[in-house]
């Protein structure tokens, strides 16, 4: 049995060689390399027989020298408190990338939700939340979903907690249903934020969009949408794949027909005028652009060196483990970090807070401007830090750039002491 990758210690591992590139006191490794807060709880949820199941669940509290907590709510069998902690450091990387005032967190409950009846799925959505409630509000943690749960699940969450406080907080909680405080462009922000960090990337090394052979490897919320998506900017997807395995069309697939199919059939095997294919053939395919969108460690130092792509856009948080990274640097393929890549969907979620919080609301077409307009000013950051320094990829940047804030927002505020390194002019230059 393959031994499960701690990406725990990886993300400290990336922190720490981030904090000593930097020549930053050891007191900033010695806090982001801890949640703040983690919180385990029992969840007993009555099953449709009458029986009693007692679920486990967590919520990382990482760090919030920045501002609120914020992070998704994962439904997942494979869910472990190592897991959590590293999702919750992530988004804490992630929000000081993007410039948003959040800190991160992350949920987890240690269920396969496909085996739950809807029924089974409120009550544990709403046990959940209810055992949760105390470190939870917009001014605290905002929720939001992620794998296995989805703006039907924050629905039944955003009332729960409202029952809890006696009042509706509609902004303590994202992604939720339009018709309750959710933002429109929510439900594909995570997907078209990946499109517009694509789509620089691609013009930085001269790749042209219309017609980039584009291959995806996951076929859920993101990886559906980003399909979706690339196909509208005139991307031709060559391969896509689900859970049970993929399609492939070396001409490019009829992507409206292959929605169509996956809706009425729930799988992708076996789509007319395609080929089935594995997930691991799927990720060594000839493409430009190679787009993980599914979940961990899904590129190693066992085929990295069969990556045959000229970018790695990582719309899943942690496809690519560290072996794989060198690996990758060193055949000159461009990887473009999950805690830029997907971070459209936390943004939009910081745009839904903000709409809650004052009472308007905005149009589509203003929410994906504003989107475009985070994105395109990180990737630019990190870009020319990446381009200005030979000693980091694009990875290695962003940690520095997101580092860099969050280091600062800790001086200001007092967390390091009155001795740490005082207020000076830093190596680290933004865009």
């Amino acid at each position: 049995m393959t031994k499960k990758i701690n990406n725990y210690e990886i993300v400290k591992g990336l922190i720490d060689a981030t904090v000593k590139k930097m020549s930053l006191n050891r007191s900033v490794y010695n806090i982001l390399s801890e949640p703040q807060n983690v919180v385990e709880v029992a969840i007993p949820v009555q099953m449709d027989d009458g029986s009693i199941n007692v679920i486990k669940g967590y919520r990382s509290q990482h760090n919030n020298a920045l501002g609120p907590y914020k992070g998704g709510i994962r439904f997942h069998q494979d869910v472990d408190i190592d897991e959590v902690k590293a999702l919750s450091a992530w988004m804490t990387l992630k929000c000081a990338l993007l410039n948003v005032p959040f800190g991160g967190s992350k949920g987890g409950v240690v269920v396969d939700p496909r085996e739950l009846s809807p029924g089974e799925l409120e009550r544990l959505s709403r046990g959940y939340i209810r055992a949760i409630s105390p470190i939870l509000g917009m001014d605290i943690d905002i929720p939001a979903p992620d794998v296995g749960t989805d703006g039907r699940v924050m629905g039944w969450m955003l009332d729960e907690f409202s029952r809890y406080k006696n009042y509706g907080e509609f902004g303590m909680i994202t992604g939720k249903p339009i018709i309750v405080g959710g933002s429109l462009g929510r439900v594909e922000a995570t997907s078209r934020g990946a499109m517009f960090i694509i789509r620089e990337a691609a013009r930085a090394m001269g790749i042209n969009m219309k017609g980039a052979e584009v291959v995806v490897q996951g076929f859920g919320n993101v990886g559906g949408n980003a399909v979706k998506i690339l196909h509208e900017v005139g991307c031709r997807i060559l391969a896509v794949s689900d859970v049970y395995g993929g399609v492939y069309n070396p001409k490019g697939l009829d992507v409206p027909s292959l929605q169509e199919y996956y809706a009425q059939n729930g799988t992708l095997k076996d789509f007319p005028g395609s080929q089935n294919i594995g997930n691991k053939e799927l990720l060594t395919l000839k493409c430009d652009i190679l787009v993980p969108a599914a979940v961990e460690n899904q590129i190693t130092g066992q085929n990295a060196a069969n990556i045959n792509a000229k970018i790695v856009a990582e719309a899943a948080n942690g496809p690519t483990t560290p072996d794989a990274d060198k690996i990758l640097a060193e055949r000159k393929i461009l990887v473009l970090p999950d805690v830029l890549t997907n971070a459209g969907g936390v943004t939009v979620s910081y745009f839904e807070w903000v709409q809650n919080r004052y009472g308007y609301y905005w149009s589509e077409d203003e929410v994906n401007d504003r989107l475009e307009r985070k994105m395109v000013e990180a990737f630019n950051t990190i870009y020319s830090l990446y381009r200005n320094r030979k000693d980091v990829d694009m990875r290695g940047a962003a940690y520095m750039v997101a580092i860099e804030r969050i280091y600062e927002a800790m001086r200001v505020r007092g967390w390091l002491g009155h001795q740490v390194q005082p207020e000076v002019k830093r190596e680290v230059k933004f865009a």
